[in-house]
């Protein structure tokens, strides 16, 4: 296979902008499929890449899909990607393995939210991208004010490849400024293109657009600014230039059309030849484990050893499938390759290039190549190496979770499979997380959004068989004390033989940076010292639990000054259980009160919505700690209890149109105001008459 031939893109765009109907068509026109079906599956068949029936079902794309297509003679690997920004990771780990994108907007909602984390997922990576803006036959479409919109909001250098003749329901064809040639879109599904003269009242317009377009390409190449003083352009030279430009992330060329009603496909093909990189044209860089990661570039060289990135795990019917992108060297099949994570060699058994959900068997892969393993032990992320080298792949950004969850299965069997399904969906998608909480003995399932969860416990229902509740997850609160109270305990327990005793007298403060602070003040040998480790460990014990809502006591110093033994009675146990006493008394006086976890909440999104942000914040009862604007964008920095925080990202998004974005960790410990306060008091004691009364 001719590297130089091979283009592997992504298509990337915000929710209902037409990205996989899109990809219904190119493998179309591509010859992959013979007829189109369309993605909600009316027909009862669905779009190929929505391979999910979660997916046909709801319309919309959950998991990445790749497929391997061929355009007149250039072999493409595409991806199709999720909208959704609960489904984020998917879009990041399918762009750290591509080398273009088409960026697809929809020319009546224009750049949306998730158009401007796409844009920055793809600075991130430094992709190139080429524009395509959907849906010109909708009522309002605007493909100008679209361009213009990928300049101010997204700083991009965008210009026109493409006028419409008509728009909205009289859509025809498009007029290339390339070319400066008129096409039409004829005869079934759009398969014909007729070349025609620029429609007369349209000459004015492309005759300005293309104006525009040559000033901003002759930017790139000083043989184009020459030929344009001279009136010599060609076709040639106005595509090199806009070539350069898209691959140096300077210019991004904006192509439009209807993918619904095969309009304009076939231009944006060829236009992905023209301007977007092969595997040779991009730099990749890799970390020599051996030499203190050390920046190694690597070669599109098929001969050389092989490197390459696992960047997605996926569980099907015949075991664990991993997506491998192949940077250098060649994947062959029997070959032995490297684990350089976990250090471990594996042989090479199955090799299948992937069709949505279909696989073709092959021997080997190139390097710029997208194939995928079988039955190998792996984790999303890894790096495959043979010929003895023990390099790493820079990873991909991880959000980290934002929402969670408590899930409990129905009856054991349900608990079993919900195992299995926690397993394998932890393994294959890392911005969804599983733990036991330790004081609720909750199972909790973290995620990026309330879809993002919604989706893995549906799918637990349909491909586990596993029926499971879900509910809101407990704060994990704490207990503590805001004064200082005295002790003088006496334990004294008389059975049959010898007896227990044990006297603990000393006193109790708040200490603020410590949990928990035992200090020995003993004197004359009151008590012994061999009974002294027994005191503090009947303190450790009583913080486990306190009596206002049954959580762990923070913040506490133990301070013991006097008391007594028996010389027969006395006994570790006995000072143990006169510690705990004492600490009860105490605990009681020092007016304990309930502290809660505050998390910092870092919110971004653009200016004009910061006055609803603020208003969230302090509905609350948060507190805004720092405000900076860069341009049109601003950040906001918080302090919020995390018991205020369930279901705040579906309100975020509805009060900043889904412009707006939020990360949130842990910060530190604050006091519950006394109302609520109150109300988890008598919560907690409610539970606690109805379990003695259920005894």
């Amino acid at each position: 296979m001719d590297i130089s031939k091979m283009r592997n893109i992504g298509i990337s765009a915000h929710i209902d902008s037409g990205k996989t109907t899109l990809s219904e068509r190119i493998l179309f026109y591509c010859d992959k499929i013979h007829t189109i079906h369309e993605v909600r599956g009316k027909d009862g068949v669905g779009a190929v890449m929505d391979n999910m029936e979660l997916e046909r079902e709801r319309g919309i794309t959950i998991q990445s899909a790749s497929t391997q297509v061929k355009w007149k003679d250039h072999t493409f690997n595409v991806i199709d990607t999720p909208g959704h920004v609960d489904f984020t990771v998917e879009v990041e780990r399918s762009l750290r393995v591509l080398d273009g994108a088409i960026l697809v907007l929809c020319s009546v909602g224009g750049v949306q939210s998730q158009s401007i984390t796409v844009d920055r997922q793809l600075k991130r990576y430094h992709v190139p991208r080429i524009a395509f803006v959907n849906k010109c036959d909708r009522t309002g479409a605007n493909p100008f004010k679209v361009c213009m919109q990928l300049r101010e909001k997204l700083g991009l250098n965008s210009h026109m490849m493409e006028i419409p003749i008509g728009l909205e329901d009289k859509l025809e064809g498009v007029v290339d400024l390339v070319s400066m040639k008129a096409i039409y879109f004829e005869g079934e599904s759009g398969t014909e293109l007729r070349y025609a003269e620029i429609p007369a009242h349209l000459k004015a317009d492309a005759d300005k657009y293309r104006e525009q377009l040559l000033d901003a390409a002759s930017m790139f190449s000083d043989e184009l600014m020459e030929a344009m003083l001279e009136d010599a352009v060609t076709e040639d030279m106005i595509n090199a230039a806009i070539r350069k430009g898209t691959l140096a992330e300077q210019f991004v060329p904006v192509f439009l059309g209807s993918a619904y009603k095969n309009k304009g496909i076939q231009p944006l093909l060829d236009g992905v030849v023209k301007f977007l990189p092969n595997p040779t044209e991009v730099k990749n860089y890799a970390l020599d484990l051996d030499k203190n990661e050390e920046r190694v570039e690597l070669t599109c060289d098929a001969s050389a050893p092989c490197v390459s990135l696992g960047f997605k795990l996926e569980d099907g019917q015949y075991g664990q499938l991993t997506y491998v992108r192949v940077y250098q060297g060649t994947i062959k099949k029997g070959e032995e390759l490297y684990n350089t994570r976990s250090r471990k060699k594996f042989k090479v058994g199955r090799l299948v290039r992937m069709s949505s959900a279909t696989m073709e068997d092959i021997n080997e892969g190139v390097p710029g190549d997208i194939v995928a393993l079988f039955g190998i032990d792996c984790a999303s992320g890894d790096t495959f190496c043979g010929g003895g080298l023990n390099y790493a792949m820079t990873s991909m950004f991880v959000p980290n979770p934002v929402i969670s969850l408590s899930i409990t299965p129905k009856d054991k069997k349900a608990a079993d499979q919900m195992a299995k399904a926690l397993n394998r969906f932890t393994r294959e998608d890392p911005t969804f997380q599983t733990y036991v909480d330790p004081e609720s003995n909750q199972t909790i399932i973290k995620g990026m959004g309330e879809l993002h969860l919604d989706v893995y416990v549906e799918r637990m229902r349909r491909e586990y068989k596993c029926d499971v509740e879900t509910g809101m997850p407990q704060v994990a609160y704490r207990e503590t004390i805001t004064q200082q109270a005295d002790f003088n305990y006496t334990h004294k327990k008389q059975t049959g033989g010898s007896g227990q005793y044990g006297r603990v007298a000393g006193f109790m403060e708040p200490i603020a940076d410590k949990d928990y602070e035992f200090v020995d003040n003993i004197k004359g040998g009151t008590i012994p010292n061999e009974y002294i480790p027994s005191c503090d460990k009947g303190f450790r014990a009583s913080l486990h639990k306190g009596s206002l809502i049954g959580f762990p006591i923070v913040g506490v110093k133990c301070t013991i000054n006097d008391g007594q033994y028996h010389p027969v009675d006395s006994s570790d146990i006995a000072f143990q259980l006169a510690a705990q006493g004492a600490f009860r008394e105490a605990y009681a006086k020092a007016r304990p009160c309930i502290m809660e976890p505050i998390m910092k909440v870092t919110i971004e999104g653009p200016t004009e919505f910061q006055g609803n942000i603020f208003g969230a914040i302090n509905q609350r009862r948060g507190i805004i700690v720092s405000s900076t604007e860069d341009g049109n964008f601003s950040r906001v920095e918080s302090e919020v209890p995390l018991s205020e925080m369930f279901g705040f990202s579906t309100i975020l998004r509805s009060l900043t149109q889904g412009k707006a974005e939020f990360s949130m960790e842990f910060e530190k410990y604050g006091k519950v105001p006394n109302a609520i306060s109150e109300t988890l008091i008598a919560d907690y004691q409610e539970k606690k008459r109805k379990e003695q009364q259920s005894k």
